[in-house]
């Protein structure tokens, strides 16, 4: 996309025409992604840049440019949080890129139902397990919201592990562990301690892969951009939430909580499986969008 000087450097003018670009592109929400590339070419927010629009403001030669080199990227449906390297995550902002898949604001919810079972626990310091971590969100929102839990944070994808340690050291105030491993290895798994996690474990959460295979993503973010160890799960899409289910029951000590992210379609399924597999009260809760995005169950 170019931006012709002669059109004006203004940033009202810029923003609506990366409007336009973006919303021919099939971009859901064309105008938070314009005014978010500008305010990072800027180093502002985007509530800054629209302050900045209102105010009659320009960009120079080289943010144009920059704004510009970003704009082509993200018309072609390249993640906006892989262009400015971060994206936010209810009150943190982690570190993105490929080969790790991108959290969604959806995700939010998973992470919410996790934190307020470890601010009720009595425990003085209890233990999360987060399972198919990614980027690391939700253990290092646990981690950052409910001061006195520990979190063990586990990654299968060497990429993405990577990524998860550079958003551990930023945000996990020495509370979150994160080990690269298949979470099929956690049976007899140990705390950095060394102590069997069997029954000692507060909440299990885990966002894991879902999608059936056969079943292609629409949105090219995710189908192109997304690893695909992080979306595909078997013929049903719940392969890895059945190991998940075994590994909770062993984990997970009575009267806890096990916080489960899926599709619309699979909550069903999902509380079945659970159930037969011996856990308590399975429920599942939709997300603001009226979509049901997680399953709850107490073993």
């Amino acid at each position: 996309m170019h931006i012709d000087a002669g059109e004006g450097r203004g940033i009202r003018a810029v923003v609506g025409g990366l409007c336009e670009r973006f919303a021919d592109a099939g971009i859901e929400d064309p105008a938070a992604d314009a005014e978010l590339i500008v305010g990072h070419v800027l180093g502002v927010s985007r509530g800054r840049v629209q302050a900045l629009a209102v105010m009659g403001r320009e960009l120079d030669g080289a943010q144009l440019a920059a704004v510009t080199e970003l704009a082509d990227e993200r018309a072609r449906r390249v993640p906006l949080q892989h262009l400015t390297g971060r994206a936010p995550f209810r009150s943190i902002e982690l570190s993105v890129g490929p080969g790790v898949f991108v959290p969604r604001p959806e995700t939010e919810m998973v992470a919410q139902f996790a934190i307020d079972e470890l601010l009720a626990v009595p425990d003085p310091s209890p233990l999360a397990l987060d399972l198919c971590t990614g980027s690391g969100a939700i253990a290092l929102s646990i981690a950052h919201e409910v001061e006195t839990a520990r979190v063990l944070a586990v990654e299968k994808s060497r990429e993405a592990h990577a990524w998860a340690a550079r958003n551990v050291a930023e945000w996990g105030d020495g509370r979150v562990e994160l080990r690269l491993g298949d979470v099929g290895d956690l049976d007899a798994g140990r705390d950095s301690e060394g102590v069997p996690l069997a029954g000692r474990v507060s909440v299990l959460v885990s966002n894991p892969p879902y999608v059936p295979e056969g079943m292609v993503p629409r949105d090219p973010e995710v189908r192109d951009h997304d690893p695909e160890l992080a979306l595909y799960s078997g013929a049903d899409g719940l392969d890895l939430i059945r190991v998940i289910s075994r590994i909770g029951l062993e984990a997970v000590r009575p009267g806890g909580l096990l916080v489960l992210e899926h599709a619309e379609h699979q909550g069903r399924a999902i509380r079945e499986l659970l159930s037969a597999d011996g856990w308590r009260a399975a429920a599942t809760h939709p997300d603001l969008t009226g979509r049901d995005r997680a399953t709850t169950a107490r073993r």
